[in-house]
């Protein structure tokens, strides 16, 4: 059929993500050790490539894959999961059936790959299960006591020292104490508990997640001269942290980014606040002067 020039670019728009999510998924079935899941992501390669196919008949034209969402996507699945790669992308796919309910005067055969992507979202999120979503509950609480601890002692200890190098080491030492211990608690936690999850592997992201977030709450101290400057540098990366580990939970979790924010930030920030306003009085009661 003969398409308007309008409807022939939604149609080639179409197109190409059918193509692009068709290599994605032929990519993460690839690198996927699991069985189960490497059958589903190659079927649903398939059917993306089937959708493609569909769409060139309709504009006799050839399209090129997008390369920087393919390489995105896959890093992603490498680096923070497939679950939370595919949920991203799903979402994604949301944005691309509302076009293609714009598209189904077409062809009666469109219903049929809106029913598909409507499928593949089922299926994806109903057999994905990853080992790191397990002990995710492990590096919230290394990250959200790493930021509340270590940002009011950052920021009473710069008002009671008031020396970069200082703070640092001191900030440094006493935040992989902290993570050593919280590492220690959530293995005997975990020990004590019903779960699936390995109080070893508990412990580790634990300890990995608080030590982490340490390092990058410090850096800041060691990088510059001025102790105020590292103190509002040090909240700006607590900021990005909880922004980070929040959309990657409000992704992988399916839950409020805006609320889970709000909460992690307020209570840091709150914290660092008051612990600010301690370290001054310390240094002015007991006339620290270092």
């Amino acid at each position: 059929m003969e398409l308007s020039a309008d409807l022939k670019k939604a149609v080639l728009t179409a197109q190409k993500n059918e193509l692009t999510e068709y290599i994605i998924y032929k990519k993460l079935a690839a690198i996927i050790k699991d069985e189960h899941n490497n059958k589903l992501l190659a079927q649903i390669s398939q059917d993306e490539l089937r959708h493609h196919n569909f769409w060139q008949k309709l504009t006799n034209r050839s399209v090129r894959a997008d390369k920087l969402k393919i390489f995105i996507y896959v890093f992603l699945a490498r680096f923070l999961g497939l679950t939370f790669a595919v949920k991203l992308m799903e979402r994604g796919e949301d944005l691309a059936q509302d076009a293609y309910e714009r598209l189904k005067h077409i062809s009666s055969e469109v219903e049929g790959i809106i029913q598909d992507e409507n499928r593949h979202e089922k299926e994806l999120l109903n057999v994905i299960d990853e080992e790191r979503l397990k002990y995710i509950g492990s590096v919230v609480l290394g990250l959200n006591d790493a930021l509340v601890e270590l940002t009011g002692a950052l920021a009473g200890l710069t008002l009671a020292l008031q020396r970069t190098r200082l703070i640092a080491m001191v900030g440094l030492i006493t935040g992989i104490a902290a993570a050593l211990s919280m590492a220690a608690s959530e293995y005997l936690s975990t020990k004590q508990e019903e779960t699936e999850k390995n109080p070893v592997k508990a412990s580790i992201y634990t300890g990995f997640a608080y030590i982490l977030t340490v390092l990058f709450l410090v850096f800041p101290y060691f990088l510059f001269a001025n102790v105020f400057f590292s103190l509002g540098t040090m909240m700006v990366n607590a900021l990005v942290v909880i922004a980070f580990f929040t959309f990657y939970i409000s992704i992988a979790k399916e839950v409020s980014f805006r609320n889970r924010f709000l909460e992690m930030a307020g209570l840091s920030l709150s914290v660092a606040v008051i612990s600010f306003f301690i370290g001054m009085l310390i240094r002015n009661v007991f006339g620290i002067d270092v």
